[in-house]
């Protein structure tokens, strides 16, 4: 049986990501494995009738260094977890990118958060967690969103 040495933690720095995060570093600490926690983003492209509009450089720049911003203060916040914790930016679809480092960094868990949109909410907004969970080549943990007290 092998060992979880490499975990990989896709974060999209929503409330349920702190949640995802704080799972997975526990879960970390408990097997002495190492975390790398990814965030993905993608340049807006908007498409119409007669073509195409892309971000500026400029925007593309500053997204990229407030994601890696925060990226950098996630890592300050939970470096006193005792688990070793490095980060990793990407550009490009979420589930596509995370498999690609989870792949280059040779884990041996994925592990992601889900909303559960169901019906139309999720028919719209897609399922990020799912398309990880359909693609990957290695096991996936999904937590899942704290139901709202009645």
């Amino acid at each position: 049986m092998s060992t979880i040495q490499r975990i990989i933690v896709a974060t999209d720095f929503s409330e349920l990501a702190d949640t995802v995060i704080d799972q997975a570093l526990d879960l970390a600490k408990q097997l002495g494995a190492s975390l790398t926690l990814v965030h993905c983003y993608e340049i807006p492209i908007y498409g119409f009738p007669d073509g195409i509009l892309v971000a500026p450089a400029d925007i593309a720049a500053r997204i990229g260094i407030a994601s890696q911003a925060q990226l950098d203060s996630l890592a300050k916040t939970h470096a006193d977890r005792g688990v070793p914790l490095t980060t990793v930016l990407r550009n490009g679809p979420a589930w596509d990118e995370v498999n690609a480092v989870a792949e280059e960094q040779k884990a041996d868990l994925i592990v992601v958060g889900t909303h559960g949109r169901r019906g139309l909410a999720r028919a719209l907004l897609g399922s990020t967690a799912e398309r990880i969970l359909r693609t990957a080549k290695l096991p996936v943990y999904v937590v899942h969103a704290a139901k709202p007290a009645k």
